[in-house]
């Protein structure tokens, strides 16, 4: 291709790359801010870039996935992944000479590892796609297909930044940043897709990736849904379920181990057996005649690990955005639920109390049964917990909550402060959206923090964190 004229008059000569990667970047700008105002000019020259580094033009049209152009040219998928990295980018792809590629889909060649400067303009053509694909998203309704198209997309966005597909998103609650961003993008477009009409049409509801926003719409609208739409609701409602309980499960097996109990007797099984010792106390025994360890005495490991019975109960506000709450932490419960020694209640609340602790052991069952929306009375929950506390120094309380409770603030704090004192283990959780914002009311936050139980915000694996250092 034919770069774009350097300066006249003999001044600062003008690198023809910087030059390549501005037309792509400006490009991107107006595609994103003004996509309904053509700009021939951009679009020949960016065009043309991309045919002088041997891609494919596809990678200028956003109504192309990132899927379809990698099942293309195969070779590109290592070029994404991490594409948005700091050590990728201060590595240049490396391969033979750029080639226009051939529409039978052979896979474009990188350029060569010495020349850096094409190497930065062809990663701005990949770095363009993913920013395009995913950030321009339109305004008008969107179909069960686009919605995972975009899903996808998305996917590779989170590989070019080093991530797994989805763990953005899912990590929206710790509290804005990127991960907020995708999701509140996810669920601008579960909200313009006539989510009924999908879920009514099997085929169409198959397409459907379970996300945060998606959830919420179901949970939303359920009581809305009957036949087969309400099927395919709770399909995904239990795919999203099982796919966020295997994650949270994981953490909590990983932080759940708890000191060894010296007051327990070692188990005399052969995996017990503790060899070294054995030998090293039996040394006494050795015979240099017979060249054998004739041994008295065998010692075992002690594998018993400490745990303290404890009584776990949960208490969530399910008014206003409290969908990401709900679903982390009546999961959270049931797993919590199946460790051994642990009494795990769970209350939701709105202006009336709810005890649903009879179905802790599935939270799939819990969702189904919380109503999101109204208003709260925190008073009327503190009520119906408080009962719950036999052993105050043996029990936790967590309450999430955005602790927004207007004429009741005074009255639920002094609810919270007289469990506190005596000796109940508090820890109160901020309200999450699925756009990743906290929304906590200051007045509570601040005379929380003056109690000495501040408000956890951030990922639920802060949470995860508190509950093993209680209960174990």
């Amino acid at each position: 291709m034919s770069a774009i004229p350097e300066a006249p008059g003999g001044g600062a000569q003008v690198n023809p790359d910087a030059n390549r990667r501005q037309v792509l970047y400006w490009r991107l700008l107006a595609q994103l801010f003004d996509p309904a105002e053509e700009q021939p000019s951009l679009e020949a020259a960016s065009v043309a870039v991309v045919d002088d580094l041997g891609l494919p033009a596809a990678l200028l049209d956003p109504s192309v996935s990132v899927d379809t152009v990698v099942q293309r040219f195969p070779d590109l998928a290592a070029e994404l992944d991490g594409l948005l990295t700091p050590a990728t980018a201060t590595q240049p792809p490396t391969g033979g000479p750029g080639t226009v590629p051939s529409s039978a889909g052979s896979t474009p060649a990188s350029p060569a590892a010495g020349d850096a400067g094409q190497a930065e303009v062809r990663r701005a053509a990949l770095v363009s796609k993913l920013l395009l694909n995913v950030f321009a998203t339109g305004g008008s309704s969107v179909s069960a297909s686009q919605l995972a198209r975009w899903q996808s997309d998305a996917g590779w966005f989170e590989r070019a930044l080093g991530c797994e597909p989805g763990e953005l998103r899912r990590q929206a609650g710790a509290g804005g940043g990127l991960g907020g961003v995708l999701a509140g993008l996810e669920g601008d477009l579960v909200r313009r897709m006539h989510l009924r009409e999908v879920l009514a049409d099997p085929k169409l509801a198959a397409k459907l990736t379970p996300s945060m926003s998606l959830i919420e719409q179901l949970l939303r609208d359920k009581s809305n849904l009957s036949g087969v739409a309400l099927a395919n609701a709770k399909a995904l409602i239990r795919r999203y379920v099982d796919e966020v309980a295997e994650v949270l499960r994981t953490q909590v097996e990983q932080t759940s181990v708890g000191t060894i109990d010296r007051s327990v007797p070692p188990k005399r099984v052969f995996r017990n057996l503790d060899l070294d010792r054995t030998i090293w106390k039996n040394l006494t025994n050795w015979s240099p005649e017979d060249q054998r360890l004739y041994v008295d005495k065998l010692y075992y490991r002690q594998t018993a690990r400490r745990t303290t019975p404890a009584r776990l109960i949960v208490v969530v506000d399910q008014s206003g955005s409290m969908v990401d709450s709900m679903v982390n932490c009546t999961i959270l419960a049931s797993i919590f639920a199946g460790l051994p020694k642990v009494d795990v209640h769970l209350i939701a609340y709105d202006t009336r109390a709810l005890d649903l602790t009879p179905w802790v052991h599935d939270p799939f069952e819990v969702l189904l049964r919380t109503k999101l929306g109204g208003g709260n009375d925190g008073p009327v929950a503190m009520a119906m917990a408080r009962p719950k506390i036999v052993e105050p120094r043996n029990t936790v309380l967590v309450w999430i909550s955005d602790f927004y409770e207007f004429d009741r603030s005074q009255p639920l704090f002094d609810g919270i402060e007289a469990v506190h004192r005596s000796g109940v283990k508090f820890i109160p959780v901020g309200s999450v959206n699925s756009s990743g914002s906290q929304i906590v009311n200051p007045w509570f936050r601040q005379r929380l923090k003056d109690l000495g139980t501040p408000v956890i915000s951030g990922h639920i694996r802060k949470l995860v964190f508190e509950l093993k250092n209680f209960l174990t």
